[in-house]
């Protein structure tokens, strides 16, 4: 063999283990944002999971909050294991508002506010959305960590023709959450 062929050889083997290298590189990283919108998904389950109670309390203390109650119950009415990842998104932005509708009724009821059913409830709400949150940075995170070696050389060459392209992030779902918390508000409950 010549000095030529050896090199060309080296070359296309030296190609090949980019290629292998740069592919099981990004299944890796597509494999970990799946995983991480799997833990987004059963805190998404678990929220969904709230529901109920939500009814239970509704029921007994807001019968003049009928379209509260009406909202609640369509959400209930869904069945979470048929549902796309984008519906169980879709459905977490509407929870987010109905949740959002409820505890702000809640303040004028004083009795409910004060039962124990929903103090327990308002804990479980709180937990699951502090789990959800730290859910959704994982997420994002292997997003940006995915995306960055997408935009990268030269998986920026090779990744279109292997099949991959970005995600999305999951972002807050509700502009109210986006603002800040005016502390004076909270005292005077």
């Amino acid at each position: 063999m010549t000095t030529t062929s050896i090199l060309i050889i080296s070359v296309i083997v030296l190609l090949i283990v980019i290629i292998f290298s740069t592919y099981n590189t990004l299944v890796r990283k597509k494999n970990q944002i799946t995983n991480a919108f799997s833990s987004i998904d059963v805190m998404f389950k678990k929220r969904f999971d709230l529901i109920p109670n939500l009814i239970a309390s509704v029921q007994q203390y807001m019968k003049h909050e009928s379209e509260t109650f009406a909202h609640i119950t369509e959400m209930r009415s869904k069945n979470y294991s048929s549902m796309s990842d984008s519906e169980k998104i879709q459905c977490d932005k509407e929870f987010s508002q109905c949740k959002n509708s409820f505890l702000a009724v809640a303040e004028n009821y004083p009795d409910l506010k004060s039962s124990d059913n929903f103090i327990q409830l308002q804990c479980a709400i709180n937990e699951t959305e502090e789990q959800l949150s730290a859910a959704r940075r994982t997420y994002n995170a292997s997003v940006v960590d995915y995306d960055n070696s997408l935009e990268s050389i030269p998986t920026m060459w090779l990744a279109p023709m292997m099949g991959f392209s970005k995600n999305q992030f999951v972002l807050v779902t509700a502009e109210k959450e986006k603002e800040n918390v005016y502390v004076k508000s909270l005292f005077n409950n």
